[in-house]
């Protein structure tokens, strides 16, 4: 009678299955060959046969952690001369006690190659401290020359304000005098040229400030103006545009004033 066919449904059958969820068909006999093949390589690992290298840096920590012995030749003669294990060199025993320490060169490069690396990485940090250092200066440099620009034109802006106020001034006072027309053109604000009408004195005020203006080589600045009409006010209507007080006369006006500059009145 033939042989009888495995029974699916038997114990026997079942037992061989590690997992019988859908989806995990794992029989025993896999896991066992997973397990076999993870067993043979950790041997192989294991019995691997050791570089040169790897014999040669346990052959020579076999021997660094290995104490002297009477066989070697140097130590027999300092025991000769007095020597004891432990002690320190020398006549009063102050001197070396270990041993001076080895340093193996592993690497392929020649002989100064360290010397040569080291001095390539100081000029490597030298050079980029020096970077460091020089954009820096520059950033400072900008902002210096930014807070520069900001006070100049700070100091612009409050001349050029300083400036219509004296000529409003000017104009006001000089009206008040009966001065029909200012000393120079830009003495007075300039006014709107009306269309139809045009006052004739200011025309011929504006002409020659442009002949003027074409003959000089310089033209006054804000600052210049400034001063020029400040001045004016002072000595002709012993006026201060920064006190904004018309003073009695020139003695009033040198025991009163702080002085004919804004700076003067800042304080």
């Amino acid at each position: 009678m033939a042989e009888e066919e495995d029974d699916y449904m038997s114990d026997a059958f079942l037992s061989q299955i590690s997992d019988v969820r859908p989806g995990m068909p794992m029989v025993k006999r896999m896991k066992d060959a997973m397990k076999k093949e993870v067993m043979i390589k950790e041997k192989n690992q294991q019995n691997r046969q050791k570089t040169y290298k790897e014999q040669e840096r346990e052959s020579r920590d076999a021997v660094l952690q290995t104490s002297i012995s009477n066989e070697n030749k140097g130590f027999a003669m300092l025991q000769k001369m007095g020597y004891k294990a432990g002690q320190g060199l020398g006549k009063k025993g102050a001197g070396r006690v270990e041993p001076i320490p080895l340093n193996i060169k592993t690497d392929r490069g020649g002989v100064g190659m360290e010397e040569v690396k080291k001095r390539k990485a100081e000029e490597e940090l030298q050079h980029y401290r020096q970077k460091v250092r020089v954009k820096q200066e520059v950033e400072k440099q900008s902002l210096e020359d930014f807070r520069v620009r900001k006070r100049t034109e700070r100091e612009e802006r409050q001349t050029e304000g300083d400036l219509r106020r004296s000529q409003r001034a000017c104009e006001q006072l000089d009206s008040q005098k009966g001065i029909t027309a200012p000393r120079e053109c830009w003495y007075w604000p300039e006014k709107e040229e009306e269309d139809e009408d045009v006052d004739e004195d200011e025309e011929q005020c504006k002409k020659e400030e442009d002949e003027e203006e074409e003959e000089d080589e310089e033209e006054l600045t804000s600052l210049d103006k400034l001063h020029f009409l400040t001045s004016y006010l002072r000595g002709v209507h012993f006026y201060c545009i920064w006190c904004g007080t018309t003073y009695n006369d020139e003695e009033d006006l040198d025991s009163n004033c702080p002085g004919d500059t804004s700076a003067d009145h800042d304080d």
